[in-house]
């Protein structure tokens, strides 16, 4: 059948524009002039800060879109959280004691092949002495019964060599909990892959090639506490960070099957962490919801870094720590990969950074990073931050 012609055809034609344009004009007013919503965020149960000083943004908000695809930002639809304050409280590993040995280890082979062997409940003792090796485990105890790995200080784990491989490898192994010995003269001290409720407590680690301790490969819900860090970079000075989190996007095809890596709701607490040649710690874009609280950052030896921490990650809780001596800043936010480096909450950290920059350098202001007044910054020459700071 053919289509009418003439003032019948030009009508419908005049009322179809009609209703597009009514339609989009009432969609229109919904939204801001750029189509997002103009209502200010609220926090439910926050002191009103006074005019001058931003209100804490609401505890979720939608994520930035980003500009790239998803597997190149990493980009999730899932609404990103501000941290709680409190978070810090609820570790996922508790601080611990080792039990009663099950095993005791005297030498390189029986530590290995105690490793390899290791059952869920099973406590590992190092007796005091030199052990040379890589050592490594894929063995798993579970969240009710952990494997132990505990020794003095004088139980010492070495790699060998700098340029060596891992001294202490967690290799897709999970509950495990290490306390007290000394790991050193490895290309890397501690590695973690693909691990869950890990515990890394009271362990000295020094005398590494790169990066001392290094938690990669959607590791999650791990606590490294308490740990002394210590002359790292000898191989690469570039590399030589004390605590690392996660991977950087350059490196994602080669470990995360071009994904993003989420070593996610991690906690690096109470550490004490000087003599790096990079950031005392790196935490990468792709990481979430982890928590850096109560540890002491000392930059003094810094030669490839400029600030105590680089937060490139999301939602993380960064509280009551205290650093002294950076070249340039105390902290530094940055956003390397669209979305990332968005919504952490810096909160009662001390600085003294005897540098040319902040404190707490947020890098892309609007970011919907938090910085409360209760840091502090002592001689630092740009002052405490770049964005208002929140009551």
């Amino acid at each position: 059948m053919n289509a009418p012609k003439g003032r019948p055809l030009m009508a419908v034609a005049v009322l179809g524009l009609v209703a597009t344009f009514g339609a989009g004009w009432a969609v229109g007013q919904g939204s801001g002039s750029d189509g997002e919503s103009t209502a200010s965020p609220v926090v439910s149960g926050a002191p009103q800060a006074p005019a001058a000083s931003p209100e804490l943004p609401a505890e979720t908000s939608t994520a930035p879109e980003a500009t790239g695809s998803p597997a190149e930002s990493g980009i999730s639809t899932a609404k990103l959280k501000l941290p709680s304050l409190n978070k810090w409280k609820k570790p996922p590993v508790a601080a611990f004691t080792c039990p009663r040995a099950t095993t005791t280890v005297s030498t390189s082979d029986e530590l290995q092949q105690a490793l390899d062997t290791a059952k869920a409940g099973a406590s590992i003792r190092i007796a005091d002495g030199l052990y040379t090796g890589e050592f490594k485990t894929s063995r798993d105890g579970t969240a009710k019964k952990p494997i132990y790995l505990c020794g003095g200080r004088k139980a010492v784990l070495e790699a060998g060599a700098v340029k060596g491989g891992y001294t202490l490898h967690f290799d897709s192994a999970s509950y495990w909990r290490a306390d007290g010995f000394t790991v050193r003269n490895g290309q890397k001290g501690v590695m973690v892959d693909a691990g869950t409720g890990i515990g890394l407590q009271n362990l000295l680690v020094e005398q590494i090639g790169d990066e001392a301790v290094h938690l990669r490969t959607g590791s999650t819900r791990n606590v490294v506490r308490g740990l002394t860090v210590r002359d790292t970079g000898r191989r690469k000075p570039q590399y030589g960070e004390g605590v690392y989190i996660g991977t950087a996007q350059s490196n994602w095809c080669e470990y995360t099957d071009c994904k993003p890596d989420r070593s996610n709701d991690n906690f690096i607490l109470d550490n004490h962490i000087s003599d790096t040649t990079a950031e005392n710690v790196d935490i990468k874009e792709g990481t979430q919801g982890g928590v850096l609280t109560g540890n002491t950052f000392d930059g003094a030896g810094l030669t490839q870094g400029d600030s105590w921490v680089d937060v490139k990650g999301n939602g993380w809780l960064i509280s009551g720590n205290r650093g002294t001596d950076s070249p340039a800043d105390g902290y530094k936010v940055i956003e390397i990969l669209d979305g990332w480096g968005w919504r952490n909450l810096f909160s009662a950290n001390s600085s003294t950074v005897n540098g040319s920059g902040y404190a707490i350098n947020v890098t892309k202001r609007h970011s919907d990073n938090v910085v409360r007044c209760n840091n502090t910054a002592k001689s630092a020459a740009e002052g405490l931050t770049t964005i208002d700071c929140a009551k």
